[in-house]
């Protein structure tokens, strides 16, 4: 039996696949701090109606992705050394804690993942590709916390991430590394050492040590 398409289906999907590139691109930090996002000018760029935008940029602002001014301006948000700070304390929660509880099911496999993308963010600094490091660099977390199996817990984190995507370009432009994270490499020898504090230790000062930087 074939099925009939609802009048809202082709909206509902518009706007889901508008809300997922645009989320995708902000935790990535593709879009820089206080950049304005207008309903005119994305309909235009992903062909869609305006309610399927206005959708999405909702849902984002409810997720802390965008802001919202007294006007109306939508933009990406520009943060405050003290909510950059409270954001760092929250990944020094939730992402250890996630390590430890993927530490017993880190098999083999993982491990060498892992290492496969040490090497991806080396081309990615070589090549001056920001979004492309910030996009590998939380690949690596994901993918080590997806063995946690704490689905509640990594959405937090991942709301995080989304919250700091755009100040995780401007950290990237500070930093001006030279080379893959020195913190990932004990991450990965923690791991195949099954030592939990040593890999607690490791994924704390990975994700708080750069953005130190930008509290002033």
């Amino acid at each position: 039996m074939l099925m009939q398409s609802r009048p809202g289906d082709s909206t509902s999907a518009a706007h889901d696949r508008l809300y997922r590139s645009l989320r995708v691109q902000i935790m990535h930090g593709e879009l820089p701090p206080g950049q304005a996002l207008t309903l005119r000018g994305l309909a235009r760029r992903f062909g869609v109606s305006m309610t399927p935008v206005r959708e999405a940029l909702r849902r984002l602002v409810a997720e802390g992705a965008l802001t919202l001014s007294s006007s109306g301006r939508v933009s990406t948000p520009e943060l405050s050394s003290d909510r950059i700070e409270e954001l760092a304390a929250l990944r020094a929660l939730l992402e250890p804690e996630l390590a430890a509880r993927a530490l017993p099911r880190a098999h083999l496999a993982l491990i060498d993942r892992l290492q496969a993308m040490q090497s991806v963010i080396a081309e990615t600094i070589v090549k001056q590709d920001a979004a492309g490091y910030i996009r590998t660099n939380l690949e690596f977390h994901r993918s080590l916390y997806l063995r946690a199996q704490a689905p509640a817990m990594l959405a937090m984190a991942e709301t995080v991430w989304l919250q700091l995507g755009p100040t995780m370009a401007t950290l990237y432009d500070r930093l001006q590394r030279t080379e893959a994270p020195h913190n990932h490499r004990l991450i990965i020898a923690a791991l195949k050492a099954g030592d939990e504090p040593s890999l607690r230790l490791a994924v704390r000062a990975d994700v708080t040590q750069g953005l130190k930087l930008l509290v002033g």
